[in-house]
């Protein structure tokens, strides 16, 4: 996979896939087919498909291959490092899961992520994002660490693999986070609450829309280097417009292709 380090590269590859999903979901919404009752079955959707094959052709690469984009196995859950935890809140994970992925392919090689989340009536897709960084991580966390629940530290673009007392990391950020070895669950939960507990919702940190918080409103673009946004699909999606309310939140979810760590 090519990497891409600049923040701007992604920002505008996630707005484009917005804009194209944005031109299917009015249809969706005033009468198209119903959600579906699995996330695979929504992933692999005709209409899923069409919009793929719109999405892989933006660059004109896959515009000139007759043949169709494909969906790979099944989805993963996607999870998120959660506020609670860093608030040291009794009994709570190290992540929550936000939405499912599951991974698109095209004639050309592409790689996208479909994320899928569940309404009312079923699944639905929501949106695509370049690359499968959501499920090739939660196959390299399986064989580090089988049974390991995988979640994104979105602040940093870290990715994880935590079971029992251990967390390991996943990638270049990460290992950065907590070193090559990783750490025990009590040293990380230490590194985040001094990272971020002064920015978990209800803070006048998040009050002020400030990047890198968490909640909705900690969703605006940063421009140049930075923390990255905290994207909290479950909490922005919450009630009536959820999908588009997330498709916009994904524009600010700046994702930074590279290759994993050697685990």
């Amino acid at each position: 996979m090519t990497t891409m380090n600049a923040r701007a590269t992604g920002a505008g590859l996630l707005a484009a896939a917005t804009l194209v999903l944005l031109g299917a979901l009015p249809a969706a919404a005033a009468g198209g087919p119903p959600p579906a009752p699995t996330p695979e079955l929504a992933a692999s959707a005709p209409g899923t498909l069409d919009t793929l094959a719109r999405f892989f052709a933006r660059d004109g690469a896959a515009a000139r291959s007759a043949a169709a984009p494909r969906v790979e196995g099944g989805s993963v859950p996607v999870r998120i490092l959660s506020p609670d935890f860093v608030a040291g809140k009794a009994g709570a994970p190290v992540a929550r899961t936000e939405f499912r992925a599951s991974r698109a392919v095209a004639p050309d090689g592409q790689k996208a992520s479909l994320w899928t989340v569940k309404g009312a009536g079923g699944w639905q897709v929501v949106n695509i994002a370049t690359g499968d960084d959501e499920i090739r991580f939660a196959e390299q966390g399986g064989r580090l660490l089988p049974g390991g629940l995988v979640f994104r530290e979105p602040q940093i673009d870290a990715w994880y693999v935590q079971k029992g007392t251990k967390v390991l990391p996943l990638d270049e950020d990460a290992i950065r986070a907590v070193g090559r070895n990783g750490t025990s669950l009590t040293a990380y939960r230490e590194r985040v609450a001094r990272a971020y507990g002064d920015k978990l919702p209800g803070s006048a940190y998040a009050g002020k829309g400030a990047a890198g918080g968490y909640g909705p409103q900690a969703s605006e673009p940063v421009a140049g280097p930075g923390p990255e946004p905290a994207v909290t699909v479950a909490s922005a999606t919450a009630g009536a417009g959820a999908t588009l309310a997330l498709v916009l939140l994904a524009t600010a979810a700046v994702r930074r292709r590279r290759g994993s760590a050697e685990a």
